[in-house]
């Protein structure tokens, strides 16, 4: 039930422009031929949360070794497997309120910006989006705009005429864009303007939150500076697109959306530093992970970064720049259990998303997490 809403949900959204595939010929997979049924399993409905766990860093921790047994803790217990000298990268994008209920004539209309084409120009995902067309107006309580395009998708462009415009109506009316999961069983409230954002969001861009940095809180970072960690940030926007259900066969033929990331020269210099020093880095989020890999060269060098990234991470993947990974919990047949399947190894995923949803550890956006390490044949 929970992949039949999403696509549902996110049925609109396009195929992207073939140029943007050209970062997987920076980072070559192992060619692997996989199915997307080799990323399947159960999923309870009632494991996916609804809220997340409060205080923010109560949340549960499973600790997946490439070897030997799980380890049940908490976010709180995070420093104890930290190393003096570890970097933690955190994602310092700031999720936008781009869910906005406008009308037409006498039609309520639910849009969704999900990404900024520029000059006050979204493109975004409309519900009832048949009854759109070219030059119908959609009416807000502060302003209007107007529909410029309707791909053959059902997509529309949206026109509001300046970026200003666009600011202004989200601050005075957009509310959270929650994944629908979420927002498919309660409504959006103003507790979710809190709860969706991490504590250290400053860059205004995504859609979407990166939601294992939401467990953070001020306590955990002292604990973590206790225990010799150190901390840089990378921003990426994180889009819609990360809901996006894999409808392809064979992973091979999943085209990946494209995000807007950026690494400071700072930050790189940082984290290659730590790298020379023999010293870990840890990706906070998947988010993190898909950046530094991105900007990393072959001999694992991160350099500064400004651009789009559609990097697709699935098994056979050679890992160049992350050596930990603390990520949330995520779904089935989803790019991202792909991902820390690449990372850890499918059937040790597997065993441990077993586990996780037998202890009843709560998935996704406002669920719990994991510290995974790399899976014991990467090099």
């Amino acid at each position: 039930m929970v992949t039949i809403w999403v696509e549902l949900f996110y049925s609109t959204l396009p195929g992207w422009c073939a140029n943007l595939l050209a970062m997987r010929a920076l980072h070559p997979l192992k060619r692997v031929i996989m199915r997307v049924d080799d990323f399947d399993f159960e999923l309870p409905e009632n494991r996916i949360a609804l809220r997340p766990a409060r205080p923010r860093d109560s949340a549960r921790l499973l600790v997946v070794p490439a070897e030997g047994e799980w380890q049940d803790k908490s976010i709180m217990e995070l420093a104890g497997f930290v190393q003096p000298g570890d970097l933690l990268v955190f994602n310092n994008t700031s999720v936008l309120p781009t869910r906005l209920y406008g009308s037409r004539g006498e039609v309520r209309v639910e849009i969704t910006l999900h990404k900024r084409q520029g000059n006050g120009r979204w493109a975004a995902f409309a519900k009832p989006g048949k009854r759109l067309k070219p030059g119908d107006r959609v009416n807000f309580s502060t302003c209007e705009c107007r529909v410029a395009e309707k791909l053959a998708s059902g997509e529309v462009i949206l026109d509001f005429g300046s970026d200003d415009a666009v600011e202004a109506v989200l601050q005075g009316e957009g509310v959270m864009p929650l994944p629908p999961y979420i927002a498919g069983k309660r409504s959006t409230d103003e507790q979710d303007a809190i709860d969706y954002q991490t504590l250290y969001a400053e860059r205004p861009g995504a859609v979407a939150s990166p939601t294992a940095g939401l467990h953070f809180t001020d306590t955990v970072f002292r604990a973590l500076e206790k225990a010799g960690a150190h901390f840089t940030f990378l921003t990426l926007h994180v889009g819609a697109g990360t809901f996006l259900p894999v409808k392809v066969e064979d992973t091979s033929d999943h085209i990946m959306h494209a995000e807007f990331g950026e690494i400071a020269e700072d930050s790189a210099r940082l984290i290659n530093q730590t790298r020379a020093e023999g010293c870990r880095i840890i990706a906070v989020g998947t988010t993190s992970l898909r950046l530094l890999e991105s900007a990393a060269d072959e001999n694992g060098q991160v350099h500064p970064f400004s651009r789009e990234t559609n990097i697709f991470i699935e098994p056979g993947y050679n890992f160049r720049a992350v050596d930990l990974l603390l990520t949330n919990f995520h779904l089935p047949r989803s790019t991202l259990f792909m991902l820390v399947s690449a990372f850890s190894g499918l059937d040790v995923m597997k065993r441990a998303y077993a586990h996780a949803i037998d202890s009843g550890y709560r998935f996704y956006s406002y669920g719990d997490a994991c510290l995974l390490y790399p899976r014991s044949d990467a090099k």
